[in-house]
């Protein structure tokens, strides 16, 4: 089992790194074919979409790899589909700025792609006749994404707002387990110490404390660190699970009853036991200070025994072909039926694309955005063109092979100046026929960990539910309040500078801030997102 780590950086594969007036989608043409103010007809399926050539404007964030212009995919698209783009980017860390200045200057572009419009600004803008509904689009122009709502019709109400419109596409990835990356042990320490897989928070207590005391790292020194985290955001969702709570804020449980977790018991058992783990140096001192290059600087020394990374390897080194460090089983505690885990919904953004009303050619644009929802597009959206980074061992299977990088580059790298679909959530869909053939040994492990460990104990912990403009504003404000006070609050509980004998009265604070109009909010979101479904 025990390997010897390489040290160095690889770079993950490019889908593990991986959210107006009704007549203005209105059809006017034949069942086949409509008309477009500019290019003539919009064919509702094949290639070209438009008889003539048109130009349209797209807004959207940038990792600023290569200019999108004279990327193969869009000039691959232009030539599918008779549609010149023309982009206006920024990048990403000031794109949330600039989204809102444009629409602020009323000045729209006619497509927001990868815009991560939220469910706030999809009620507002929409409702105030900024953004097209596309829900007539979609069943007319939209085949791929249509048949992908049809089959999945929890979907589809999650994209669908209370005035029963949809104003952006989300990407969707029904195959997908995680929010976030999980925790992961350290093999090489199991292995030396002779320790199976914790399967209760007391079992897990007695491995970190002999890590702690036991020298598994074997270079003489007390300077192994049982569990670390980086501010405790990227353990809390995987910790809670083991007191049965499926999120961080909110969730709706197996009966349909609506909770706000830092005031649940389970909650309070989660605190209780890093407070213990604190005061007993089991969990890293650094963890309120540290950065995650800090972490990872530690697990480089092999000083990490329970970490959070997407890929273990990250944070220990070695390579992608390192599988000696297994993904951590959640454990059960004290409260009956845990251990539990919040499974991601299957849509990692709920609005990746829009079309604004000033758009000449609502149309054309949904067939350009759907060829994103089917094998063939997605596969060029992700991976760029043919011939280029990868190409076919057997094309009626949907096998590829990587071909060589050009100067022996880095893949990644490469592939930034092939598409767009870099750094920032594109609308299309994730499916495993993608990377059938591309994906390494070590992925194909990762997703027989998830199999065995999450996906049997994991539920969606809330869908996604639009609220009214004015239950929206109501939840902003209190949640801005909570969330400030609860982290202020969880890092003081844990760390011991607020006794958990105090908990009532938090509790009380809480309250008094206004925590169960949170649930009564959502438990009404809820019930009627779930009648709706019912039907």
């Amino acid at each position: 089992m025990k390997k010897g780590r390489k040290k160095g950086a690889v770079a993950l594969s490019g889908l593990l790194l991986f959210s107006v007036l009704a007549s203005a989608c209105q059809s006017g043409g034949s069942p086949t074919e409509s008309a477009a103010e500019t290019g003539g007809t919009v064919s509702k399926d094949g290639f070209p979409i438009v008889e003539q050539p048109i130009t349209l404007s797209v807004f959207a964030p940038s990792a600023d790899m290569a200019p999108w212009d004279t990327m193969p995919v869009i000039e691959e698209m232009e030539k599918l589909s008779n549609i010149k783009i023309e982009f206006q980017t920024a990048p990403i860390d000031s794109f949330p700025t600039k989204k809102n200045l444009v629409f602020a200057s009323g000045e729209l572009p006619d497509i927001l792609y990868a815009a991560d419009i939220t469910p706030a600004e999809q009620v507002s803008y929409g409702t105030q006749g900024q953004l097209v509904p596309l829900e007539d689009l979609i069943d007319n122009y939209a085949p791929n994404l249509k048949k992908i709502l049809d089959e999945n019709p929890n979907v589809r109400k999650s994209i669908t707002t209370t005035d029963g419109h949809i104003y952006a596409l989300p990407f969707i990835d029904t195959t997908a387990v995680w929010y976030r990356g999980p925790m992961w042990y350290n093999g090489e320490f199991l292995e030396t110490l002779g320790v199976e897989e914790p399967k209760t928070t007391d079992e897990l207590y007695d491995y970190l404390k002999r890590v702690k005391t036991e020298d598994p790292n074997g270079n003489g020194q007390a300077d192994e660190i049982p569990l670390t985290s980086v501010k405790l955001d990227d353990l809390r969702m995987f910790f809670l699970g083991f007191w049965g709570i499926y999120n961080e804020v909110y969730y709706a449980d197996k009966d349909g009853k609506v909770h706000y977790t830092p005031q649940e018991e389970g909650y309070k058992g989660y605190l209780t036991f890093l407070n213990k783990l604190w005061n007993e140096d089991l969990l890293d001192h650094e963890t309120f200070s540290q950065t995650d290059e800090q972490k990872k600087a530690k697990g480089a020394k092999n000083q990490l025994a329970l970490f959070s990374d997407f890929y273990p390897y990250f944070t220990l080194g070695g390579t992608e072909e390192t599988m000696q460090d297994p993904m951590m089983t959640p454990v059960s505690s004290e409260i009956a039926d845990t251990p539990v885990y919040g499974k991601h919904p299957g849509m990692s953004s709920n609005g990746t694309f829009a079309i604004s009303v000033t758009n000449p050619s609502p149309e054309a644009s949904m067939r350009w955005i759907d060829y994103q929802y089917g094998y063939d597009g997605a596969t060029l959206w992700t991976q760029g063109p043919k011939g280029m980074m990868w190409d076919y061992v057997d094309e009626a299977t949907h096998e590829k092979k990587y071909l060589e990088v050009p100067n022996g580059g880095d893949r990644e790298e490469f592939r930034a100046t092939l598409t767009p679909n870099y750094g920032i959530v594109t609308p299309g869909v994730n499916i495993p026929d993608l990377t059938n053939g591309l994906r390494s040994e070590v992925e194909d492990w990762v997703v027989q960990q998830n199999e065995e460990k999450l996906v049997p104990i994991a539920k969606i912990p809330f869908p996604n539910v639009y609220l009214t403009n004015d239950a929206q504003t109501e939840v902003s404000a209190l949640l801005s309040d909570l969330n400030t006070y609860v982290e202020q609050m969880e890092a003081k509980f844990v760390t011991g500078q607020e006794p958990l004998s105090n908990w009532d009265a938090y509790v009380a604070q809480l309250k008094k801030m206004g925590s169960d109009r949170i649930v009564e909010i959502y438990q009404e979101a809820y019930d009627q997102w779930n009648s709706e479904n019912a039907q």
